[in-house]
């Protein structure tokens, strides 16, 4: 309990001065690049996650780009963000990928990362590119 108290102190003091900076959660690594990862908590991360993957799916269904899905954050006041899918190829191997934009708002303050989504042949789903 006491870690938690400590933490969520320490949370807020970091915040106070200006600094919003987290771990990223390594369950979401093959999503989330980490220039978005660092503004969220680990609660956020998840629905960023969920975002890019529910923009990527949709887009696959739809056939192309355009799809974007947009989260609120359930864990702190004015942090938003949304993934939109901006461009689709399938490469000659067969792999399919989307650049996806994703954009977080913390405080007002905005991040925007460009990230490339593969799927190679076979695989159930889309990877972040390095």
């Amino acid at each position: 309990m006491l870690g938690s108290v400590s933490g969520g102190i320490a949370g807020r003091t970091a915040s106070r001065a200006g600094v919003s900076s987290f771990v990223p959660v390594s369950q979401f690594s093959d999503t989330l690049s980490e220039a978005i990862a660092c503004r969220l908590d680990p609660q956020e991360q998840e629905q960023a996650a969920t975002a890019t993957t529910q923009a990527v799916e949709e887009a696959e269904r739809s056939g192309g780009a355009g799809s974007a899905i947009s989260w609120e954050s359930g864990t702190r006041a004015n942090v938003s963000g949304s993934s939109t899918v901006d461009s689709s190829t399938k490469l000659a191997d067969g792999s399919k990928c989307m650049m996806v934009t994703d954009v977080v708002i913390v405080e007002g303050e905005e991040t925007r990362v460009q990230k490339r989504m593969c799927r190679g042949p076979g695989q159930p789903r889309y990877v972040l590119q390095a």
